[in-house]
């Protein structure tokens, strides 16, 4: 069913690869008006008809000001994020404050920035990438990634609680293990800190997987296109769990 976002205007961070850009090119593909942001604009090249531009969402001048150029939406993806990999014991103050300004801070500023307007309008959809890493399952090596991921779920369920009279959903997709240029950083990182192959070190990713394989961007931006549409309309402040079985 094409068009099932025709005539909405969405907003996706972090646009220029993985979940972020599968999610822009869906929504493109739906019918929606898209404004595509990454910090790095030339990783936007070859998304079709969105509207491209530079936002960092760790500065809140820059989300304010892009805000104000972009006018009301009707649909705000977050999909911004750092994963660090490490326990409590490699996880400094820095990267402590850094995680978390991107993983959940960025969303803070966002959302602040784009609902005014939405309330205006009666109506809106956020949706929000958190992880099935965090308050859903705990996952070796993943403490502060997992501590920011549960801060997205309950940032996600307080801006539902406190606008769920007033026309505008906020709901939060929680992928497992996902192909993307991430997972391929991480991966070769992986394999250096063990001393093994990257192959061995993707197959470790591939059999933490209960269905025995990863999952593709695009499995997730299908989801992101229902909870951005009208379809959704009766959703709001649920995890919405795409990790095949990882959760189990």
């Amino acid at each position: 069913m094409a068009g099932r976002l025709k005539g909405k205007v969405a907003v996706v961070t972090a646009a220029g690869q993985g979940i972020g850009r599968a999610i822009a090119e869906a929504f493109v593909a739906e019918g929606a008006t898209v404004w595509a942001t990454d910090k790095d604009v030339a990783l936007l090249d070859g998304i079709p008809k969105a509207k491209k531009r530079k936002l960092d969402v760790l500065s809140t001048k820059a989300v304010e000001a892009f805000a104000e150029k972009v006018g009301t939406i009707d649909i705000l993806v977050n999909a911004a994020g750092y994963v660090h990999h490490g326990t409590i014991l490699e996880c400094d103050d820095k990267a402590w404050e850094f995680s978390f300004d991107l993983n959940v801070k960025s969303m803070h500023r966002t959302i602040k920035a784009f609902v005014p307007g939405m309330l205006a309008a009666g109506k809106g959809s956020i949706v929000n990438i958190a992880s099935g890493a965090g308050s859903v399952r705990g996952i070796p090596n993943r403490y502060v990634y997992g501590a920011t991921k549960a801060a997205v779920i309950g940032l996600t369920k307080a801006v539902a609680a406190d606008y769920i009279k007033k026309g505008i959903r906020s709901n939060a997709i929680c992928p497992g293990t996902i192909q993307s240029p991430s997972l391929d950083h991480r991966i070769i990182e992986l394999a250096k800190v063990t001393k093994t192959t990257e192959a061995a070190a993707r197959q470790a990713f591939v059999d933490r997987q209960p269905m025995g394989r990863l999952g593709t961007a695009e499995e997730i931006a299908w989801l992101a296109v229902y909870l951005g549409s009208d379809e959704a309309s009766y959703t709001t402040g649920q995890i919405h769990l795409a990790d095949g079985g990882f959760a189990l």
